[in-house]
């Protein structure tokens, strides 16, 4: 249409004429004045003067009558926003009387006919003059306080009583359809004062009529609401489409008859009811196309199936910039040397076809001639269908209540509006779909990738990634390569515990610990005050042959060469990213393609000034909010980790205080030969015990602190999904590094270290005794702990994520049998699966990092977690997968170009990772000292041996104490046995009797040297070999490099170059013309 003007209104006449009276109702005149700031209506100077006397009642009530001078103001989608825009039909026209000395102009003001006539014309029939004066004086008032319209407070109680807000505004929402703008690529809502508009995909403007509901918001007229098709079930119960057979459902939408809900009052039911049929039709004014159907199984349940057309498709393609295929990938492939290997552990060809290689570009409707389209049905896979669909109903609004959109799919779900909503899996995971024309690749996934019996094959990650979208694809691919950089990890780690192993009966120092010559006759000190007693050396000979395993030259080794590795697996990841960035057409996606999130649109209402562009945008919070959300965040994240530490804390008192009492039960006399003291200790109770309560409060502060952290990243509004997923990141990993592995911390490095001497102990909060290490040191004990959180932290994730949607899936298929045995359609068996969670793959990253960090941070304390970690992976890989693809519904395909905050996160694993080990080498191993005293204090001048040997160790590492030296307050209470009046612990001081006492010796300070020196060397020199590794190696290999300039050439030359031959060749036409015009003129005329 040429003009895009609304036809005159006629379907509204205002009550017959009636003398007007004058009557004082101050609540009548309210309901006139609260109508007017409901729409915006401004005081000025006009209306002022007019209300001073009682002919502008006449004249409000003429042009209601639709008196002189109307007119339809022009499009403002060609003369501009404008405070007097375009009037919707089926709305009056009222006047605002300007009776200023300057002009007599009309201005026109847009207002619902129902309201006008249920609000306005009783109250201007009954006002009087002192009403109007007021109304002019809270005007006037509220004009010079610089306010719009504000009602006088006086008038509030009234207002309220007539169940109207003061200064309230209602905005539209979208409804019927009108041909205006044709040319907005976004399209989004447009919204003018009085109207609303939203661009259709074929290029028109969908306006909206309005109906005002006071307890509501505004929503579309009912009369003027889309519906969908409603249709009964066709009995195909591995059917894709439309009973039509033609349009294939790209989406699923569940929700509860409102009229059999019996949970909710009647108006509740009313408004969500309405709400659903708004979004419903506002669906369908974007163009999608709807379909609706009853459960077979339950009556209250409906299906909303959604379908997208070509045309949105291709609309919303463009707008979301998806890279979609040009032609032919032409490169030569180079086949690996190791080809032939690696074929054995691959899913056969014949099974799941490799996919075809293209080059790709940003979609582009104008160049659609230029991709490679074979077939429109199949040039958009399901899962980019999906996805495009998804965006769209995220985007879509529903309501507006008290100047609040309210849209999106996401809050509908969150209020139960609607139950689920989700896209389809393509057939059943045990059968192959009787429909011919489904490829059945659910069933290929789980037969070839999630069976236990594939666990030895490698992944169809091209087929995952066209199945579940690339951020699951590149979930996996992570995983898997990990696992497979493991394998050498484990394999080395084996061998330095078999070398440990096998050398245990060489270890001297174990010798003499077990020797009873030697090791039984050392009666240690107690290790608590009062009540611990004296016990005899030789009760830790099993933990010392069991330390000689792990604290052994081998583990020095094994940790040099993990901070290697680690660097390695990194790089090579990062070379591995780069060719999937590619391949899956990621390479520029953070820049072009990811969106908005609607959360963050919804409450961008600060106008700033672009520095780039030097224009206006919206933002959701101007600098100072910006500032006070992110100390508040910051806050926020620092309680709740002092919070962890705080119950580290808790833990530490409580191995301090329950040491006394297991030292009491299990009190260890020097005369003690019962089997069970042998391996009973009080110091292994007491980490045991302590363990498992750590265990048990990481999983509860886990569970809280989730809740935490989604509340403050919600807070924060960050702007897009991968922005919201990287700031969630990094407060959980942060809460998690502390809350894993400050147990392990409090072990390796502080447990043991300030002690003092029994003459003179160290008090932890001046009331509870330092814990002190075995003789052997702290080693096992940190090895203890890493087995007990890491082993019952995988058996509680597997529960959590594999049992309980099991039993879940169990019983909602047997309460289903039970009720009938007739046929379900493939949208209800998806219905009754679990729901994927609104943090996606969050878990299986938290999870997979965590392990990181242990088999990194802490592998010098055990070898063997190389292996138990691999071991785990290989499971996870087809837990995760026999879940995805059996257990949950399908999820919506998302983007994703790398793993995001995550990488960073293992970057900064892996340099903490150096420190770690080598001060556990330095500090919680006793490896440091061995060496110092093998190479100068076993021979002269400090020893008493002609060679180098170890002979001698444990004497010469265990202090002596004079038991007369006790206080008071730390003597134990149990009677000495024996005539000796001194007792051994571990320490480097002189005896007593020595000009310098209990303070430490020259083998002490040569032992703090030695594990100086060895901290600075191995930190050096690995830091060194990682800094060439990276260099050396780079990010993006050649191969990928040609690819990528290979694909923008040819980007440039099909869509760009073949612009610029058009416009040349239409430019040298009109030059020819422009040439010939000019001959013609310029040349003589003929004699």
């Amino acid at each position: 249409m040429d003009s895009c003007g609304p036809p005159a209104a006629a379907s509204w006449s205002p009550p017959p004429d009636r003398a007007l009276t004058r009557h004082r109702d101050e609540r009548l005149i309210t309901h006139l004045y609260t109508s007017l700031k409901l729409f915006n209506f401004p005081p000025v100077p006009g209306f002022v003067k007019a209300s001073r006397k009682l002919p502008v009642l006449q004249g409000l009530k003429l042009l209601l009558a639709g008196g002189a001078g109307s007119s339809t103001p022009g499009c403002p989608a060609k003369q501009g926003v404008r405070r007097n825009g375009l009037l919707p039909p089926e709305l009056s026209l009222l006047r605002r009387w300007d009776r200023s000395p300057s002009s007599q102009n009309l201005e026109f003001q847009a207002f619902p006919e129902r309201l006008l006539a249920a609000k306005l014309l009783p109250p201007l029939e009954s006002a009087g003059r002192q009403d109007l004066k007021k109304l002019r004086l809270g005007a006037s008032n509220s004009t010079r306080r610089g306010h719009r319209g504000a009602l006088p407070r006086s008038l509030h109680p009234q207002v309220k009583a007539a169940g109207l807000r003061p200064g309230g505004e209602v905005a539209p929402v979208l409804a019927a359809e009108r041909s205006c703008r044709p040319n907005d690529p976004m399209r989004k809502p447009i919204q003018f004062p009085g109207c609303s508009f939203l661009t259709g995909i074929d290029g028109t403007v969908l306006e909206l009529n309005q109906v005002i509901m006071p307890t509501y918001g505004t929503v579309p007229d009912q009369q003027n609401l889309h519906t969908p098709e409603w249709v009964d079930f066709d009995d195909k119960p591995d059917s894709l489409f439309f009973k039509d057979g033609q349009r294939r459902i790209d989406f699923v939408l569940v929700y509860e008859d409102e009229s059999k809900k019996m949970t909710h009052r009647r108006s509740d039911r009313k408004k969500q009811k309405r709400k659903r049929q708004v979004y419903e039709s506002n669906l369908i004014n974007n163009g999608l196309q709807l379909e609706a159907t009853r459960s077979v199984l339950d009556e209250k349940l409906i299906f909303v199936k959604v379908h997208a057309p070509w045309e949105v498709l291709c609309t919303y393609a463009e707008v979301m910039h998806i890279k979609l295929p040009l032609q032919h990938n032409d490169l030569k492939t180079r086949k690996s040397a190791f080809n032939w290997f690696s074929r054995l552990f691959r899913v056969d060809e014949n099974i799941i076809k490799p996919e075809q290689e293209f080059f790709t570009a940003p979609f582009q409707k104008e160049h659609l001639s230029n991709f490679y389209i074979q077939d429109k049905d199949t040039f958009f896979n399901p899962a980019t269908r999906s996805r495009i669909v998804h965006f769209i109903l995220s985007r879509v609004e529903y309501a507006t209540k008290n100047n609040v959109k309210k849209f999106g799919i996401n809050k509908l779900l969150d209020t139960g509006i609607y139950k689920a909503a989700f896209p389809l899996h393509d057939s059943s995971f045990r059968h192959l779909s009787t429909d011919p024309s489904c490829p059945s690749e659910r069933y290929l996934l789980y037969r070839e990738w999630a069976h236990p019996k594939n666990i030895f094959k490698l992944q169809p990650l091209d087929f995952i990634r066209k199945y579940y979208g690339e951020k699951i694809g590149i979930y996996f691919a992570w995983l898997g390569f990990y696992t497979n950089m493991l394998t050498v990890a484990a394999v080395v780690g084996v061998g330095c515990f078999l070398y440990g192993y096998l050398t245990k009966d060489n270890c001297t120092w174990s010798q003499e610990v077990c020797d009873p010559n030697i090791g039984g006759n050392i009666i240690m000190c107690p290790q608590c005050d009062r009540a611990c007693t004296y016990w005899n050396l030789t009760i830790t000979c099993e933990s010392s042959k069991k330390l000689c395993i792990f604290d052994s030259y081998g583990t020095l080794v094994f940790a040099v060469f993990m901070g290697i590795w680690v660097t390695f697996f990194l790089e090579f990841w990062k070379r591995r990213q780069a060719e999937l960035e590619y391949e899956w057409d990621t390479v520029e996606y953070l820049e072009q393609e990811e969106q908005v999130r609607p959360e963050y649109e919804a409450r961008c209402t600060h106008v700033v000034m672009n520095e780039i562009t030097q224009q206006e945008e919206h933002v959701p919070y101007t600098a100072c909010g910006k500032c006070v959300r992110m100390t508040f965040c910051t806050s926020a994240i620092f309680f709740w980790i002092l919070l962890i530490i705080a119950s580290v804390v808790g833990i530490i008192v409580y191995r301090l205080s329950v040491f006394l009492a297991f030292s009491s039960k299990l009190s260890q006399h020097v005369n003690g030969t019962e089997a069970l003291r042998k391996y009973l200790t009080p110091q292994t109770a007491t980490s045991v015990t302590a363990s498992l309560i750590s265990f048990v409060v990481i999983m509860i502060l886990n569970i809280v602190y989730e809740k935490v952290a989604i509340l403050i990243t919600d807070f924060e509004l960050p702007r897009t999904q991968t922005d919201y997923e990287n700031s969630l990141t990094t407060k959980m990993f942060l809460f998690q590094f502390v809350n894993y592995y400050s147990s392990c911390f409090y072990i390796a490095f502080f447990k043991g270290k300030f002690v003092g001497h029994p003459g003179s102990p160290v008090y932890w909060l001046g009331k509870y005794r330092n814990e002190e290490c075995d003789p052997g040191g702290c080693l096992l004990e940190l090895t203890t702990q890493l087995a007990i959180i890491v082993g019952g932290k995988a058996i509680w994730n597997n529960i959590q994520e594999v049992l309980v949607p099991l039993v879940k899936n169990l019983i909602g298929r047997y309460s289903a049998s039970a009720r009938s045995e007739k046929v379900v359609p493939r949208w209800e068996h998806d219905y009754h699966l679990q729901p994927i969670g609104k943090l996606g793959l969050f878990y299986e990253y938290l999870e997979m990092v965590i392990q990181f960090g242990f088999v990194t941070l802490f592998v010098a304390s055990f070898p063997l977690a190389p292996l138990l970690a691999l071991i785990n992976n290989m499971l996870e890989i087809r837990l995760d997968a026999w879940k995805l693809t059996t257990q949950f519904r399908r999820m919506v395909p998302q983007k994703a170009q790398d793993i995001g905050a995550w990488q960073p996160i293992l970057q900064g694993i892996a340099i903490l990772a150096v420190v770690t080990n080598a001060l556990i080498i330095a500090f919680t191993s006793d490896m440091i000292p061995r060496l110092v005293y093998y190479w100068s204090f076993s021979v002269p001048p400090y020893g008493s041996h002609s060679t180098h040997t170890m002979e001698g160790y444990i004497n010469s590492t265990l202090s002596v104490f004079n038991i007369s030296d006790f206080k008071n307050e730390s003597k134990p209470s149990s009677p000495w046995l024996g005539k000796q009046t001194t007792c051994r612990y571990r320490d480097l001081r002189y005896p007593p009797g020595h000009q310098h006492q209990y303070e430490h010796n020259i083998y002490y300070w040569h032992v703090i040297a030695a594990k100086l020196a060895f901290i600075i060397v191995m930190e050096h020199v690995i830091y060194f070999v990682k800094f060439i590794i990276s260099y050396v190696i780079p990010d993006v290999s050649e191969k990928t490099k040609s690819k990528v300039k290979r694909e923008k050439y040819l980007t440039q030359k099909l869509l760009h170059e073949n612009d610029l031959k058009g416009v040349k060749k239409t430019m040298g036409k009109i030059a020819d013309k422009i040439i010939k015009g000019a001959d013609s003129t310029f040349r003589p005329k003929d004699e």
